[in-house]
């Protein structure tokens, strides 16, 4: 076999943003976000569309800060997790000063300096009265001295003043007047003085001033003797509180409160400044599903909401079961000032870029991503799309845009947004799927008009127009996709609403026919699929399903702790009645269902430790009946499965916690296991390729640790291998679910794609030649 590693290139990479208003950050070219345990790197100016370019793995917990840093024209991302670290990326070159607060759980704010091995602790602050520091902000002041503003799960801002270098942070001021926890505060200079934002769960942006003073008069309250133990409640004081060191001093006053948001505020950030005479913009985020900018008005001073972005008509369509409320965690202006991004709570970043010459914020092509765990994905039967469901009770439609000789991945649509955790997936046919959840019953889809035009459209897919029904939505307190009807043009208004929609029509005329990927605002509202079927007969959550290659059966299991649950179920896909009776052979969950490529043999595998394989009576029947099993085919539980394609004799691969993949072979109903291979962990997904190589099968297996071995087996003439280790910089950071290779395409000469998914929230597709 040969020597030679197989090339493996990312094609695509998809991750939701972590929820924490602090987890992101943009600097010129680059935003690096939170995505799980990782750090997703994305540049939204690129004019590809290429999305997230790269997932930095390291952290074991979630990351819930990050901060980029531009030293000496080298970039510093530091990033903060629930793992209780604190992690340095890409180090840069010392400098006299680069000072880092951090603040946890601990009720404690450190002070590091950054070095060129990498950070330096040299203060400890013990926050009193004790609470959580949910926020901080740094800044340089005049006289040498830098300013250190920290709140959090109290109604109240703690300054503190580092009087020059080398010296301690001392507690100088608290400002008072919120009445909720403070999520969020940014400094910026405006002329000689300087404005702290600060936003809250109290509904509210407050300003405060740090104004210069100049002459010779003693500081009311001393500069390091602060008052602090008892911090009053009195929100309309505006008693000035004077901070600084003996060469330059600032008053600090209550400057202006921000109201118009309806709940929380997440983030509040001051807009790069070019000049700092210039009145500086104020962006903030909320849960009440807006991203508003403030500017204060020129004549009066009185500071004004200018433009409000986000899902505010009364149009929405959001509702929990959406999962398009939840609002806006975080609000980042783009380093020149030109746009806007924010996150929400789907995991997905939004972009708006301003028109200077309409005067208006435009939408742009965002990413989008799971924000739990990925359990499961498949292809369509002709590999135009990806369907991908997870821990985040969605099912989400990843496929390509095509145009002008450029390709970019991107999620066209959400089929189905759920109740339940979701844990399994497949496609029957290109226009319908199947998938199981935390319930006891399974789902099946149709495709809609409206999705089936935007992929013909945008990637190139024939259209299959008869019999499809228009759109679906989710009746009120329902988890049910209901097929809808597109209004007609008459019944429309001016702003393209129907005011006289009943339960079977849409209000509002689908958006889809773009010349682009769909946009967030939609993905939710727009582009779920209709129910078609619901198959019920387990008793438990569903733990497995497998449809037929050639779309006539599907083959489902649950969660099962006796022989009475732990059975396969099958369904006949014409008139989606079960087949009986149930087959049998586990004793406890059956963790994966497969089919050979010929639709005549059923592989299962189950956490007993045993695979088995059911044959079907004759070639036309649908009754499958047990040919053979090994209750002792791994030492440990199975946890997936796979055949060859077709050949003889039939290959079917198991792997399992006992960190082996074995290669079986099936003649004459008994099977004999011909290859045993070992890897470092325990081994969670295996998948076949399609095509038959000079070198043999190849087989793609994935680990526990998130590593990926491409392994090609020869059976004919004395069974051997050859693994090769996918690079760990393209690999997940979690545990891998599931691997399926992309059907009947081929990318280049020997180029095939695999699509991954893992526990670490990411989907990938790799593409790999030779």
């Amino acid at each position: 076999m040969s020597n030679t590693a197989p090339e493996v290139a990312a094609r695509y990479l998809a991750a939701g943003g972590n929820r924490h208003p602090a987890a992101a950050d943009w600097a010129p070219g680059l935003l690096a976000f939170g995505a799980g345990n990782n750090i997703a790197l994305w540049n939204p100016q690129d004019t590809h569309h290429n999305g997230i370019s790269a997932l930095l793995a390291g952290h074991t917990d979630a990351v819930n800060a990050v901060k980029l840093c531009n030293f000496d024209g080298q970039m510093l991302i530091l990033s903060g997790s629930a793992d209780k670290t604190v992690r340095l990326w890409k180090p840069a070159k010392d400098k006299d000063m680069h000072l880092l607060a951090t603040g946890a759980a601990d009720s404690n704010v450190r002070i590091w300096t950054l070095t060129e091995t990498g950070a330096k602790l040299v203060q400890s602050i013990s926050l009193q009265p004790r609470y959580l520091p949910l926020t901080t902000a740094l800044i340089s002041i005049a006289g040498g001295a830098v300013a250190l503003a920290v709140a959090g799960t109290a109604s109240y801002i703690q300054l503190y003043v580092r009087s020059e270098p080398g010296a301690n942070f001392v507690l100088q001021a608290t400002l008072t007047g919120h009445e909720g926890w403070i999520r969020s505060l940014d400094f910026v200079e405006h002329g000689e003085d300087i404005l702290l934002a600060s936003a809250s769960q109290d509904k509210y942006i407050r300003l405060w001033r740090l104004r210069r003073e100049t002459g010779t008069t003693t500081p009311t309250n001393g500069f390091g003797t602060h008052e602090n133990a008892a911090v009053t409640k009195k929100s309309l004081s505006n008693t000035a509180r004077q901070v600084g060191n003996t060469n330059a001093r600032y008053a600090v006053t209550f400057e202006a409160l921000l109201t118009g948001h309806e709940d929380w505020i997440y983030t509040a950030r001051w807009a790069p400044s070019i000049d700092s005479k210039i009145s500086p913009t104020l962006l903030s985020a909320s849960a009440d599903n807006s991203v508003a900018i403030w500017t204060a008005d020129e004549a009066s001073g009185v500071w004004l909401c200018n433009a409000r972005l986000g899902e505010i008509s009364a149009q929405k369509g959001s509702t929990t079961a959406t999962g398009s409320t939840g609002g806006f965690w975080i609000g980042l202006w783009q380093p020149d000032g030109s746009s806007v991004v924010s996150l929400g709570r789907t995991g997905s970043w939004r972009r708006w870029t301003f028109d200077g010459t309409k005067d208006t914020c435009d939408q742009q092509l965002g990413i989008s991503g799971h924000t739990q765990e990925v359990q499961s994905l498949a292809w369509a039967p002709d590999g135009s799309y990806l369907l991908t469901t997870g821990s985040d009770q969605t099912t989400r439609l990843f496929a390509a845009w095509k145009r002008d000789g450029a390709t970019s991945w991107h999620e066209f649509a959400r089929p189905q947004i759920h109740g339940y955790d979701l844990n399994c997936i497949d496609s029957i046919s290109n226009n319908q799927f199947i998938s199981g959840a935390d319930e006891k019953l399974l789902r099946v889809f149709n495709k809609p008009k409206a999705i089936d035009s935007l992929l013909s459209k945008l990637s190139g897919t024939e259209s299959t127009v008869e019999g499809l029904a228009d759109a679906a939505n989710i009746p009120v307190l329902g988890l049910s996709n209901k097929a809808i009807a597109s209004p007609a043009d008459d019944q429309l208004d001016n702003d393209g609403i129907c005011e006289n929609a009943d339960a079977t029509s849409t209000a509002v005329q689908s958006p889809l026919n773009t010349d682009q990927p769909t946009l967030e605002d939609h993905l939710a509202r727009h582009t779920l699929w209709p129910e078609h079927e619901k198959l019920y007969g387990h008793g438990y959550e569903i733990s497995a399903v497998a449809a037929s290659h050639d779309g006539t059966l599907v083959a489902t299991a649950c969660k099962a702790s006796s022989l009475d649950h732990a059975v396969i179920r099958l369904y006949d896909t014409k008139e989606w009645r079960e087949v009986k009776p149930a087959l049998t052979a586990h004793s406890l969950t059956v963790a994966r269902l497969a089919f050979s490529s010929d639709d005549q043999h059923l592989l299962s595998v189950g956490r007993d430790r045993q695979w088995a394989v059911f044959k079907r009576k004759d070639t036309s029947s649908t009754v499958f009946e047990l040919l053979t099993s090994n209750p002792k085919a791994h030492t440990r539980m199975i946890l997936d499965c796979d055949w060859a394609p077709a050949s003889n004799p039939l290959v079917f691969a198991t792997a399992g916690r006992d960190k082996c993949v074995k290669i079986w072979t099936l003649r004459d109903g008994t099977a004999e296991c011909v290859l045993t291979i070992t890897l470092s962990a325990t081994v969670t997904a295996v998948a076949f390729s399609s095509l038959i190589r000079d070198d043999g099968i190849r087989l793609a297996a994935g680990t526990e640790d998130g590593s990926i071995h491409l392994i090609a087996t020869k059976i004919d003439g004395g069974a051997s291998f050859d693994s090769k280790p996918i690079s760990t910089a393209l690999c997940p950071s979690g545990s891998i679910s599931c691997l399926q290779w992309r059907p009947a395409r081929m990318d280049g000469p020997n180029t095939q794609e695999i699509a991954v998914a893992s526990n670490d929230h990411s989907v990938r597709i790799l593409a790999i030649t030779k």
